[in-house]
């Protein structure tokens, strides 16, 4: 029963005839009051179905033709809403207008022979077959357009929208259109059916006509008024809709909003609409060279593109489009340009970088000069078309040549006035430098040692500051320093050679007293060589000890002039140009994997090192190659007989790495160097990564006369020896008749063994007498040696 009832329910539908002041120009001016615009957004609010320009003036076929049909009214068609209380409703919509001849400019003649202010209050209209109205292009067209009939070729109306137009009409006066307008009204009034006075145009509208119109509506029973722009899509529902609830009572009453109001509220749904369709925009194109037809396919689906175009039209839609492709093909440009702008410095430095060649160059004449260079075509592509930006150059990503119609443009033209402007720095930054330079060295203040902070304020002037930095000033003054003391520390090298005879006194350690160190600096303190050093007075004395030592120890280690050392140099030299014997077995033996390697230190005083070192050497064959039990051993020795602190005595350098040491003594004196000696080496290596010499394996050896192999002293000496290599914690080894270098025989293997992990274990005395039997003859006679043996 609900069903059926439900189904019963027909949709109520409402006929509206919207009518105001019509006629020849005369009468209504040069333009209609806006009827067909408001009718036409009412029946298709679409932007795309708006048309501004509905002509009143018509061809006699055109006023005959089925939309016409010869009447002086359009049948608008059917429209479907559902007004503000949900409630769905349909409307015929009419307007009643006169159509002008436009031969003669009078009203057609029409079935209906009456003025226009008593034809439009009719309430029953008929005109068989007459079609829907759209547009004025559709007249003569009409098989183009959808055919619709006015139902049963009659209406019957419900009420009217009186129309007043409040813009500044050409050649109309608002007074005469009121009072035309009020005389109107006396003839709707009449039909007694409902009316809405509706005032057009109101984005356009004149103060004093809204004021006039509203004044007018008042002395007419209150007529209610609505404020309405077809053009801004404005309160046009709102007009229709209000008549509506005029004509059926049972409907909610129409809240009327004031134009402005509701125009606010119709530009805010634009501008949200626009932010959305153009966010829409941005995600879909993201390359200048998409085209409309593409794009809009793509976006015909999204709900963004659809109310967007609905309120503003596709021709918009498009236009905003193409404001984006244009935004894309100028942020495209102006990259390229950037970088071309970016490339152009190095282009000037490349092809033009000498200043005299161009210092009076303007930017036109350097254009001509850079088409001389060989290698112009490398930074540079001339175009057949211009400006570059213009063409589709500008997505010739491939090509990454600078456009030389570039250099025509203002940027360009900057950056060559900055490239001259940098080479006229860097030449000036230059003669700066120079000028530093020569003011260094003329300048009696900057002595050897002298800091910056105290030299800077005699040296330094306005014209250093304004082109240079301070710190290329520190760095050309730290240069200039290290040139003038390293000058000053060899004169001052030639003074100490000067005054040789001050150094004859010393003890043969080479340390000097604090009195003969003073001694030696009041002798020198009036040279001025001495003087020259005066703020860097730790390296002056540095210089004096380095120089003892070498009085002492005249090596090419310890000469003052090393790496210059005459005797470095030759060495350098011979080694260069000739390859001995011994290189080649050396080159050969580094690759045979049985030969062991031995880097052994001997340690002794007054000569016992040295003496030692000779001797083994001597058992060596010339590639310092030695065998024992059939096995060979290549052996580098290194003799110490002065201060282990010094780097010339070290044990170790970069190039050698003990495996063992021979501490060798013949007295009290040389016993307690050997022991102070591996005292200091121990120390030095404390707490370092490479502290392998505190497990360096010792042998300790003591050496006396020939003929001195008995007696108190040799028995205290062999006591003591004992007791220190207790201490040590290393192999002790008496004297014996046997040679030279005798103990190499069960020190090597002991040596190797401490070498691959184990400790040094030297064989007692019993096995080393019977291992001395077999000694050569060679070994027996450096036994018999006069002077010290071992």
């Amino acid at each position: 029963m609900m069903m059926a009832r439900k189904q019963d329910v027909r949709i109520p539908t409402y006929n509206i005839s919207v009518v105001g002041l019509s006629g020849t120009e005369k009468e209504k001016g040069q333009c209609g009051i806006g009827k067909s615009c408001l009718c036409n957004r009412f029946v298709r609010p679409s932007a795309d179905e708006f048309h501004l320009d509905h002509t009143s003036v018509l061809s006699t076929s055109d006023f005959g033709g089925r939309v016409v049909n010869n009447d002086h009214f359009l049948y608008w068609g059917e429209v479907s809403r559902s007004l503000e209380d949900c409630v769905e409703c349909k409307m015929h919509i009419v307007e009643q207008t006169e159509f002008i001849d436009d031969q003669t400019f009078q009203p057609h003649r029409s079935t209906a022979l009456q003025p226009y202010i008593k034809r439009a209050a009719a309430t029953k209209l008929a005109s068989a077959e007459k079609l829907m109205y759209f547009c004025t292009d559709q007249l003569g067209l009409e098989q183009d357009f959808e055919q619709k009939q006015m139902p049963d070729g009659k209406l019957l109306v419900d009420g009217f929208l009186l129309g007043i137009d409040v813009s500044r009409g050409m050649n109309r006066n608002f007074d005469d259109q009121l009072k035309f307008v009020s005389n109107l009204y006396n003839q709707l009034a009449k039909t007694k059916k409902p009316i809405v006075v509706v005032l057009t145009k109101c984005d356009e509208g004149v103060e004093r006509y809204i004021r006039d119109a509203h004044t007018f509506a008042l002395s007419k029973k209150n007529l209610q008024v609505v404020e309405t722009s077809a053009r801004s899509n404005v309160n046009v529902d709102l007009a229709f809709s209000t008549l509506v609830q005029l004509i059926d009572k049972s409907r909610g009453k129409t809240k009327i909003i004031p134009y402005f109001e509701a125009l606010k509220q119709q530009s805010q749904q634009i501008a949200t609409a626009k932010d959305k369709y153009e966010w829409l925009v941005s995600r879909i194109v993201k390359n200048h060279n998409e085209n409309w037809l593409s794009v809009s396919r793509k976006m015909q689906a999204s709900p963004e593109y659809q109310d967007y175009v609905y309120l503003e039209g596709t021709q918009k839609a498009k236009k905003l489009f193409l404001q984006h492709i244009h935004r894309l093909k100028h942020e495209h440009i102006e990259r390229r340009r950037k970088l071309y702008l970016a490339a152009l410095p190095l282009a000037f430095e490349a092809l033009i970088p000498n200043l005299d060649e161009i210092d009076h160059l303007s930017c036109i004449k350097a254009k001509k000069l850079l088409e001389t260079k060989s290698e112009f075509l490398k930074w540079f592509v001339v175009l057949e078309e211009t400006p570059w930006d213009a063409t589709n150059h500008i997505d010739n990503m491939e090509n990454e040549r600078i456009p030389f119609d570039l250099m025509d443009t203002v940027p360009a033209e900057q950056l060559y006035e900055a490239h001259l402007e940098k080479l006229r720095n860097e030449r000036k930054r230059v003669e700066m430098r120079r000028a530093f330079k020569e003011n260094l060295e003329t300048s009696p203040f900057i002595t050897p040692g002298k800091p910056w902070e105290e030299a800077r304020s005699f040296i330094m002037n306005e014209d250093f500051y304004q082109w240079l930095e301070e710190s290329v000033y520190m760095d050309i003054y730290g240069k200039h320093q290290k040139q003038i003391i390293d000058k000053a520390k060899e004169e001052f090298q030639e003074l100490l050679l000067e005054y040789s005879e001050l150094f004859y006194e010393l003890e043969l350690d080479a340390k000097p007293s604090k009195e003969k160190m003073g001694v030696i600096q009041d002798v020198l303190g009036e040279e001025q060589r001495f003087k020259a050093l005066q703020k860097l007075q730790a390296e002056r004395d540095a210089l004096i000890l380095k120089h003892i030592h070498f009085v002492y120890h005249p090596t090419k280690e310890t000469c003052p002039s090393c790496p210059a050392c005459v005797d470095a140099k030759i060495e350098h030299l011979i080694s260069s140009r000739f390859i001995r014997p011994s290189d080649r077995n050396q080159k050969n033996s580094l690759s045979d994997p049985n030969i062991d390697r031995i880097n052994l230190v001997i340690l002794g005083k007054d000569g016992l090192a040295r003496e030692l070192a000779n001797e083994i050497r001597a058992l060596c064959t010339n590639d310092d190659k030695y065998v024992i039990d059939g096995k060979m051993y290549e052996l580098s020795l290194r003799p110490i007989e002065g201060n282990v602190r010094l780097p010339v005595n070290s044990f170790q350098t970069p190039t050698f790495q003990p495996h063992g040491c021979l501490c060798l003594y013949n007295s009290k004196e040389s016993l307690s160097y050997v022991v102070e000696s591996i005292e200091k080496s121990r120390e030095s290596t404390l707490g370092r990564r490479d502290n392998h010499l505190v497990h360096l394996p010792l042998t300790l050896i003591l050496v006396n006369k020939r003929g001195d192999t008995s007696g108190e002293t040799l028995h205290s000496l062999i006591q003591q020896g004992q007791q220190i290599a207790s201490k040590l914690q290393c192999v002790f080894l008496d004297p014996a008749s046997a040679g030279a270098a005798w103990w190499l025989t069960p020190v090597i293997p002991a040596l190797l063994e401490a070498k691959a992990g184990g400790s040094l274990e030297v064989r007692s005395e019993t096995s080393l007498a019977n291992v001395v039997k077999p000694c050569t003859k060679k070994v027996q006679k450096l036994a018999g040696r006069g002077g010290r043996h071992l």
